[in-house]
Order: structure tokens, then C-alpha cells, then sequence
């Protein structure tokens, strides 16, 4: 597929059927990597959560340092000690 001198490019008739994309329709290209998606509708169809949290994961991924405890161990350490809790 080329792209034009104005930077268009033809979607392909069975992918605009399906996808619903006729004239005047927004679409949005969201970008993972080195691969471009083209999402049916634009931004008025609200924010992709999941490209969000993608995002959001691989920018957090190796950064919590646990000193050397367990998931469990970290989770007693984070909700401290029970025994200044109000017994009623």
C-alpha cells in the first residue's frame, strides 16, 4: 500500500465494512512499538483504557523494588502493624 504526496492511503473496502468507516467518519491511529492501529472513531469515542494502561505498564516495568520480600511479605509491610487497630 503507498502513501500519497498528502499522506493518504486507501483502507481496504472489507476493513472499512467491518469496521464500519464510511465518509466522514473519524478514525484514530494509536501507535504500540513500531505498529500503527487504526481504531474506528476518533477521539469523541473516548479515551482507549487499555492502550493507557499498556503505557502505563511498560513505563512502571522493573521499577518496584520489593528489598528482597515476597508479594505477601510486601503487603504485611504496607499495611503495617494490626495492633494499634480499634478492637470494637
Amino acid at each position: 500500500m503507498r502513501v500519497t504526496e498528502k499522506g493518504q492511503v486507501t483502507i481496504p473496502k472489507p476493513i472499512r465494512d467491518k469496521l464500519g468507516i464510511g465518509p466522514g467518519s473519524e478514525v484514530q491511529f494509536v501507535e504500540r512499538g513500531d505498529v500503527v492501529l487504526l481504531k474506528a472513531g476518533g477521539a469523541s469515542a473516548g479515551a482507549d483504557l487499555s492502550v493507557s494502561f499498556d503505557e502505563w505498564a511498560s513505563a512502571v516495568a522493573g521499577t518496584l523494588d520489593l528489598d528482597g520480600r515476597t508479594t505477601d511479605e510486601h503487603m504485611d509491610w504496607l499495611r503495617g502493624p494490626r495492633d494499634d487497630l480499634d478492637p470494637r
